[in-house]
């Protein structure tokens, strides 16, 4: 049985235990939080979900477990043993720079204001992750959901094999972020399949992200402002370049160093809302390249619109009330916009799903 490879700040080399917390101040009387224990990882824990898609029930067991510990500490951690082939990875990742690297008239022919929907490009430095700083040095590419049997509502660069690689990824990173929807589930002490309806048609968006190095960077140097993200699970894959940072609930930045073939996962404040706010949603940012590009490609995956989205029962202690009414994600999302940039709806009522990176 593999084990969650991180080390805590007191400076134990074995796995720490589920109840890692902030302080004794976050206690709390629900046995899923495990309060009285007051450590902090200062390296985001590594877990491999080997067997966990094949339906192993000792991967799924270990999974919850070791899944739950980091998503009610940092709120980020990388996943490995996914199975999705490397070579795919690096398709992705070629046809990724073949887009970027198009005329600028040839992408905005792509432009998000005019596709709508969230799909499409987003250009260079349009964008402000922190309403409070200068608009982020970097440009995008969104392509969303679209339901088996309609109409499709991405479109599609003149770059061979573009479409097919991107689907393929799109597919890929979908199953495996809806496996660990069932980790998360067994670890709130929810049945496997709790999460499956939520998303049948979801809010997904897969978004290709593109760095340029910047020769005079802002105050704080930043690519990407410090932001949570709103949904329920991002699933990140990075080139080596690396430039992720999380904020730890004291309030320290730590760097996300590069792991060969992982995926940086973290917990959005819609899954947080879900667990009664047992996981935590937490800031992340991006430093801006100095002397080369950085790429990295995100999978942020929300749930159907009309998803209902209120705690657990298993996540509310006797006798108390959840700490949020049930909504929808829909509704979620765009109150999330509204306090942060704008709510916006697409086409046809659909969620702009607005600015994110990773």
């Amino acid at each position: 049985m593999a084990a969650d490879r991180s080390v805590c700040s007191g400076g134990e080399s074995e796995p720490c235990g589920k109840s890692c917390k902030k302080d004794a101040a976050d206690a709390s009387p629900h046995p899923l939080l495990e309060p009285g224990i007051a450590a902090l990882t200062t390296v985001l824990p590594i877990i491999d979900v080997a067997g966990l898609a094949g339906g192993e029930p000792e991967a799924l067991a270990r999974v919850a477990r070791e899944l739950g510990r980091a998503a009610r500490d940092v709120g980020f951690f990388y996943v490995v043993g996914h199975g999705i082939p490397a070579h795919l990875r690096a398709a992705v990742f070629a046809a990724s720079d073949a887009f970027f690297a198009l005329p600028r008239e040839a992408k905005a022919a792509l432009a998000i204001e005019r596709v709508g929907d969230n799909r499409g490009w987003v250009g260079l430095a349009t964008e402000a992750l922190d309403p409070t700083t200068a608009p982020d040095p970097k440009e995008a590419f969104n392509i969303g959901f679209d339901a088996p049997g309609v109409a499709g509502r991405n479109v599609w660069p003149a770059v061979p094999g573009f479409r097919a690689t991107m689907e393929a990824w799109f597919s890929a990173v979908f199953r495996l972020g809806l496996d660990l929807h069932r980790a998360v589930a067994v670890d709130l002490g929810a049945p496997a399949d709790t999460f499956v309806a939520a998303f049948a048609e979801p809010m997904a968006t897969l978004r290709l992200l593109h760095y340029p190095p910047v020769a005079a960077p802002g105050a704080e140097g930043l690519g990407a402002g410090a932001h949570t993200d709103y949904g329920n699970l991002t699933l990140l894959a990075t080139d080596e370049v690396g430039g992720l940072e999380v904020m730890r609930r004291d309030g320290v930045w730590i760097a996300a160093p590069v792991v060969e073939d992982a995926f940086v996962v973290n917990i959005g404040d819609c899954l947080m809302r879900w667990s009664n706010d047992v996981y935590v949603s937490n800031p992340h940012r991006v430093v801006a390249p100095r002397d080369r590009v950085r790429r990295s490609v995100a999978f942020f995956l929300d749930a159907s619109p009309e998803a209902i989205v209120a705690a657990l029962p298993s996540c509310v202690a006797p006798g108390e009330r959840p700490k949020h009414p049930p909504i929808t994600a829909r509704e979620h999302l765009a109150a999330r916009l509204a306090a942060s940039y704008a709510a916006a709806l697409g086409e046809a009522g659909a969620i702009d799903a607005g600015p994110r990176g990773g």
